[in-house]
């Protein structure tokens, strides 16, 4: 999470929990920031949170019942949320404030639905309804069905399914099993219900002898332990997801009762498992659900194999009740096992990534029990195999071939040549993106080193290079997880190593990045100077009133005949009129994802007409792939520099000029010649604030971050950028002077407004400086002030601010 997204997070919690002063948002955002490691929930840690969290609970058994269903659906990061909520319920004052805020969005809600209650009029049976009234009622009645929750068939959620991926993959379609697969149900190997009784109603069981029920009982529980109805147990249907139930004879002897209850869940399991591993086994829902179907379907064979085996010893007369219950007993965990983890797949709806989070929270949870882990870890084991193979596609080359929508890294088609237009970098963060649902457990810390690999790969090979990881290996699930982290890092490794290379040599990233400096940073003397004298005249023009054509021929004269001639890429730099100024261009790109975006993008623009260095600023273009690093994004912010900076390099040229005008003082009188000295020293205190800060700007802030490569850019503050913009504007008009009655006037009216603004731009230095940390700003602070001139008047406007605060 970027520290903008966490200081916007927690101003907007502070808001929604009404929390005004005190420390300020600061305080919070510092200590996430230094605590930002996962919290790494323990089965002792989940169990006494849940336990405390009932304990506040008006209704615990409620709150225990919805826990356990979020836990059967295998819910992400329920463990951590419960502890969360248990923290919270320590902090009284913080529980304070969410029990007022709960209530208060209770009562808006309440006042909602009074006022939007929804009733349904249906018109007289004489009147005819409108297209537009049965239209409304449509959708009323659409919106009511919709909400219903009565469970979806398979065949809808199937259909579902297919049309998802048919949608997002239209040229590769979903194979479909023939409709008769469904249509048979006695395919499936489950009951066949039937409202008819079975058997003979006439001979009722509890009729016959002791003996003679057992073995009547035993043949019946061996047709209903592969699925099929007996005489005196039938199956009773089921409805959605709900477990299978038996109905027995009641006339049957208890004795023989109580012992075939015992072993009729093994069958329950079994129509539970069956349903499972015929409907997952369907193309629409994924691989890894194919698979782990498949893996169960092996365990199954060796439980009816032990059935037939027992069918075998009754046609021999040798198996009684009680052997048959101690024949069954080994099996029964498996199949509850077995039985338990498809119904948890089934209700949370588990593909791909979650279906392995699944399997692997209870392989690691069987820890102790070492045949319900070792049956777990083969379940997982088949069922990662094709998730797997997804993956190392991914990260040895770069590629994703996921058809059914079950990896964690998704693809997104979005086109390259858009990237100099896009102000963020949708590209690079939008073309493949993570989808954390579908992250199994055991890769969540992997996620990003992942995700990076393969981006890292897929750009080398859409620049027509095949690429493959030498270091590749088969990854195969372990308990032991540094197996498959150590083998994600050295791929991880190559991708990086291989992009590198790439960029840095064949793409030549660093003599781009030297180009840019050279017009951006404004290093290349020369070929400034060339150009200022040769558009100087076109450029004092309102900005509408300039010919682009002309200014971009002058450019490339400057270019000709300054050293950038041997600028191998100077023929990628070009002329942009931006349609705002600086500070405005500044303050839409800070409005950027937050609330006052859409107001100051959609403000009225300003009367005042920009001249043309005013708008003027360079644009610069870069090609796949370069573009991913140098975006449209880094290169705003090179023109936000570039843009002060020419600004302050005229202004220091105006004042140069003025120096040339002076020499006319010499024919006045001494009496005149007094005026012209305020204004000389007035020139000179204005040359050396603008040489200072333009001294300072390139060579203690952009300099030395630009030869540490820094990623980002020091933020400019919009205060500071608006006060200095005052000066340097009054500057600019110093040349305009007339040397007439009121010269000296103006001469003093320009030294009192530069002298006032030079104030508040040090006062604002000093109080950033002290309050951000931001020591270097002291440096120019004493450049400006080197000789004590402004010291006096700033301490004072220090306790003139320290009393006003303490009022």
């Amino acid at each position: 999470m970027s520290e903008f997204r966490i200081h916007h997070d927690v101003n907007e919690l502070l808001g929604l929990l009404n929390v005004r002063g005190g420390d300020g948002a600061e305080v919070y955002i510092d200590l996430l920031q230094k605590n930002r490691t996962p919290y790494v929930t323990t089965t002792v840690s989940a169990h006494s949170a849940k336990v405390k969290m009932a304990e506040h609970s008006k209704i615990p058994e409620d709150f225990l019942r919805k826990y356990d269903e979020l836990k059967s659906k295998n819910v992400r990061n329920l463990d951590p949320l419960v502890y969360l909520l248990s923290k919270l319920t320590e902090d009284k004052e913080t529980l304070k404030f969410l029990q007022q805020n709960a209530k208060e969005r209770s009562e808006m809600s309440a006042n909602a639905a009074s006022s939007t209650t929804t009733s349904y009029n249906v018109p007289a049976t004489s009147s005819k309804m409108s297209m537009q009234e049965l239209e409304e009622l449509r959708k009323k009645l659409g919106n009511v069905t919709a909400s219903s929750n009565v469970p979806q068939s398979s065949e809808v959620i199937r259909k579902m399914l297919r049309d998802r991926h048919n949608k997002k993959n239209p040229t590769q379609p979903n194979p479909v099993f023939p409709n008769w697969v469904y249509d048979r149900p006695a395919l499936i190997g489950d009951f066949v219900t039937s409202p008819t009784p079975v058997g003979d109603p006439v001979v009722a069981i509890g009729t016959m002898p002791l003996a003679a029920q057992e073995q009547a009982l035993v043949e019946d529980l061996l047709y209903v332990l592969i699925g099929v109805d007996g005489r005196d147990i039938a199956a009773q249907p089921v409805l959605g997801r709900q477990s299978r139930s038996f109905i027995v004879d009641p006339s049957l002897d208890m004795s023989i009762k109580e012992l075939v209850n015992r072993i009729l869940p093994v069958a329950s399991c079994y129509s539970t498992i069956t349903r499972f591993t015929e409907e997952k086994s369907s193309f629409e829902y994924g691989q890894v659900n194919h698979a782990l179907t498949a893996a169960m379907r092996t365990l199954m064979k060796e439980y009816l194999i032990l059935v037939t085996q027992l069918e075998h010893l009754h046609r021999q007369g040798t198996l009684s009740l009680q052997k048959l219950w101690f024949y069954i007993q080994p099996t029964m965990r498996t199949m509850e096992i077995l039985a338990s983890i498809a119904t948890s797949v089934d209700k949370g709806e588990c593909m791909g990534g979650s279906t392995l989070s699944l399997l692997h929270d209870r392989t690691f949870n069987y820890t102790g029990d070492s045949q319900a882990q070792e049956l777990c870890l083969y379940l997982t084991k088949a069922a990662s195999v094709p998730y797997f193979e997804i993956l190392e596609k991914w990260i040895y080359r770069g590629i994703i071939k996921d058809p059914y929508s079950e990896f964690m890294v998704e693809e997104h088609e979005l086109q390259k040549e858009k990237i100099q237009e896009d102000y963020n970098d949708k590209y690079w963060d939008q073309r493949y993106t993570i989808v954390q649902h579908r992250i199994p457990s055991f890769l969540q810390k992997m996620a990003d080193k992942i995700l990076n690999t393969g981006k890292y790969l897929n750009v080398v090979r859409e620049c027509g290079r095949d690429v493959t990881c030498p270091d590749a290996k088969e990854v195969l699930y372990t308990l032991k997880e540094r197996a498959y982290v150590e083998q994600i890092e050295k791929a991880y490794y190559y991708a990086s190593k291989v992009l590198l290379d790439f960029l840095m040599e064949e793409k030549e990233l660093v003599s781009r990045l030297r180009s840019i400096k050279h017009y951006f940073l404004m290093d290349k003397g020369d070929f400034f100077v060339h150009f200022m004298d040769l558009t100087e005249e076109e450029l004092k023009k309102p900005v509408d009133d300039i010919i682009p054509p002309r200014l971009e021929a002058l450019l490339e004269l400057a270019l000709r005949m300054s050293t950038a001639n041997t600028d191998p890429f100077k023929d990628d730099l070009k002329i942009d009129l931006m349609p705002h100024d600086v500070i405005t261009q500044l303050l839409r790109v800070l409005a950027i994802d937050t609330k006052q975006e859409k107001a100051i993008i959609n403000a009225e623009p300003t009367e005042v007409s920009l001249s043309g260095l005013e708008a003027f600023s360079f644009d610069y273009i870069v090609k796949w792939p370069l573009s991913l690093i140098i975006n449209r994004k880094a290169l705003t912010r090179y023109q936000m520099l570039f843009r002060h900076m020419f600004y302050c390099k005229h202004v220091e040229r105006l004042l140069c000029n003025v120096w040339i005008s002076n020499k006319a003082a010499k024919q006045y009188s001494l009496h005149s010649a007094k005026w012209f000295a305020a204004a000389f020293a007035l020139r000179q205190r204005m040359l050396n604030f603008v040489q200072n800060i333009q001294y300072y700007m390139m060579f203690e802030v952009m300099e030395p971050t630009w030869h540490i490569m820094e990623n980002n850019l020091k933020s400019v503050i919009p205060v500071i950028l608006r006060q200095f913009t005052g000066i340097t504007f009054l500057a600019e008009h110093v040349d305009a002077l007339q040397s007439d009655s009121g010269f000296e006037a103006t001469i003093s009216k320009f030294d009192s407004n530069f002298s006032t603004l030079l104030l508040e731009l040090l006062d604002k230095l000093s109080i950033y400086s002290t309050n951000d940390c931001e020591h270097s700003m002291i440096n120019i602070i004493y450049r400006l002030d080197f000789n004590g001139f402004y010291t006096e008047r700033l301490e004072k406007m220090a306790i003139e601010r320290s009393q006003k605060t303490a009022a």
